[in-house]
């Protein structure tokens, strides 16, 4: 970088590019959703067939290629933005100092001339002359230059000295900005293929990275997000942004935008998607890598008869080293599955008439999180949460998918046209274990205040002309976790309704926050999970919702265990529906227990 090229330097040129890879970002996100939830999802609903499966898969191929365009197009956009921030900078202090250099002039090599002068007694004029400034001046040459200014017979020499040397940091400025951005802009390109392949999404997890470390100073322009964490406040702050600031925010730090409560679901969703994308990529590298370093060992051995001890010809069975490797790359691929579930549902829109889903949540650390929406919340006549149990994690939830999704298909036929929301929130650190980890009510109290943030957070970015009716539905492990939310806070439902629960840390359905004859309970038969709550505490005041004391609507149950309240067609997952959608006055009730005759309870003593 040079004086001549800084002087022409216009930072307007780059960030009018900025806006038209911003542009084209919007533009590729809106090819994306129109594919993935209009074409697809028509395709879906009137095709079938190899050709029509077919189809479906370049769609998808196609979709990830509109969504890495989207991606990197915000990288680009940021990148742009930064390095014409920290330009203009320069540029700025440059132009301060050709302006202020009146009397003398500024040559294009950056140099200053200054004109002949006299210092007042002496005789002589002294003549002018052209100086050339150094930048970056310490203390010890700054003041030899004052000393030399002193001594210098013409009065404008030390002044002369003064525009070169800012002039000379200026550039300098410059140089390291064009030297800091260079290899950062050159490195965001794509290969030479039409595939969007796991290490084109990791590439751009490395590419973001070194753009927000190089873009700090332009990204420091914008506020950051409220440190309580609070929805409402997190709303304010999003609305303050103009659509520039927001667009380098999402580009930069998708994580921490889509997990802010209070957002629009449809930014959170965008930039979860994101998160989705790289950590999916990252994942398939690690698993690659996995793969190369254990290969898989041979999978058959010969069968020996136990009693003689005889190998038996043509019995085959899995060798023990198979069986151990086997078990190793499962859980290498864990989370993978998980991430392929999310997925999977995003490919499932339109299917039955299945809404569009959003990604309210996406994290991989620890055993993983994951806030899934079947339909808009933001826009819902009625909204339900559901919270898993124990051993819920990233790389399980596609069955706690499943069951949302069940959800919103009973609901959505009860609900006379009213549009439904129903969400599968994975938002905590559920409990690996019954006997290791379930006993403990920490984990309920720990994931408390986000469940209550979440709920919070759907009330503020509700958009409708009416609050949405909201229902809490929570099985196992989460209705403790449910009741220990009653009791960190105010409880953001209309109903809520429990399904195998343990215990809810509170004793008696008055305490949980909702209006009263508002909460619900189901306890299927051979549901062993309720007895290991209620005798696990014994009388310490500690109560379960299906005991009749409690005071819950206990609901009519047709399905057997712990596992089953969400099976299609049942009456089970039908009472939830009608709570779902306001109708808990057209619920299935079991019977209140028969009291016992005085003959009978002489007779049980």
């Amino acid at each position: 970088m040079d004086y001549a090229t800084l002087k022409a330097f216009k930072p307007s040129e780059y960030e009018d590019a900025a806006d038209g890879y911003r542009s084209m970002g919007n533009v590729a996100q809106a090819a994306k959703d129109r594919v993935e939830n209009t074409v697809a999802a028509g395709m879906r609903k009137t095709l079938q067939g190899d050709a029509a499966e077919a189809a479906q898969k370049q769609l998808q191929a196609l979709t990830k290629n509109f969504h890495y365009i989207q991606t990197e197009c915000g990288v680009i956009s940021t990148a742009l933005n930064g390095f014409a921030y920290d330009m203009a900078a320069a540029k700025r202090k440059l132009d301060t100092a050709i302006g202020d250099a009146q009397g003398c002039t500024v040559n294009p090599d950056g140099s200053v001339t200054f004109p002949a002068g006299q210092k007042p007694g002496d005789e002589k004029v002294a003549d002018g002359g052209t100086v050339t400034g150094s930048a970056g001046g310490s203390p010890t040459s700054d003041a030899v230059e004052r000393q030399a200014a002193n001594i210098h017979p013409n009065p404008n020499y030390g002044k002369a000295m003064g525009y070169a040397n800012r002039i000379a940091d200026a550039v300098r400025e410059a140089t390291d900005a064009d030297t800091k951005w260079a290899p950062k802009i050159q490195a965001l390109k794509a290969d030479d293929d039409l595939t969007v392949s796991a290490r084109d999404w990791t590439d751009v997890t490395s590419d973001t990275g070194g753009v927000r470390d190089a873009a700090d100073a332009y990204l420091d322009t914008i506020k950051p997000p409220p440190k309580n964490d609070l929805p409402q406040d997190n709303a304010n702050w999003w609305n303050g942004l103009s659509e520039e600031q927001r667009a380098a925010y999402v580009s930069m730090h998708p994580a921490s935008i889509g997990a802010l409560d209070g957002l629009p679901s449809a930014v959170r969703d965008d930039a979860n998607r994101m998160v989705l994308a790289e950590a999916r990529g990252a994942a398939q590298v690690e698993y690659d890598t996995w793969l190369k370093k254990h290969p898989e060992p041979t999978r058959h051995t010969d069968y020996i008869n136990p009693m003689t001890g005889t190998i038996m010809k043509g019995v085959k069975v899995d060798s023990v080293a198979w069986k151990e490797w086997e078990e190793a790359r499962k859980s290498a691929h864990k989370s993978i599955d998980g991430m392929d579930a999310i997925q999977n549902r995003f490919d499932q829109t339109g299917t039955k008439g299945l809404p569009e889903a959003y990604l309210l949540g996406f994290s991989t650390e620890g055993d993983g999180r994951a806030i899934l929406a079947n339909g808009n919340p933001d826009t819902a006549d009625h909204q339900s949460v559901y919270v898993p149990g124990t051993t819920a994690e990233l790389g399980k939830i596609e069955g706690d998918i499943n069951r949302s999704v069940n959800v919103w298909r009973s609901a959505d036929d009860n609900a006379d046209g009213e549009s439904v929301s129903s969400i599968t929130w994975l938002g905590y650190d559920a409990p690996d274990s019954v006997p290791k980890d379930a006993p403990f009510e920490h984990y309920a109290y720990d994931g408390a205040p986000a469940l209550n943030r979440f709920l919070d957070g759907l009330e503020t970015s509700h958009t409708g002309d009416t609050a949405p009716h909201r229902t809490v539905i929570s099985h196992s492990y989460g209705t403790t976790l449910v009741g220990a939310a009653a009791q960190a806070g105010d409880l953001n439902a209309d109903d809520v309704v429990f399904a195998g629960s343990p215990g809810v840390k509170v004793s008696g359905a008055e305490e949980m926050d909702v209006p009263k004859g508002h909460v619900w309970n189901e306890e299927a038969e051979g549901d062993v999970v309720p007895d290991l709550g209620r005798y696990g505490h014994g009388g310490d005041g500690f109560r379960i919702p299906s005991d009749e004391q409690f005071g819950a609507n206990q609901m009519t149950t047709d399905t057997e265990g712990h596992s089953g309240y969400w099976d299609e067609g049942s009456t089970s997952l039908e009472n939830q529906a009608l709570v779902v959608v306001g109708k808990g006055e057209d619920v299935a009730l079991k019977p209140p227990p028969n009291p016992l005759t005085s003959e009978e309870v002489l007779r049980s003593k």
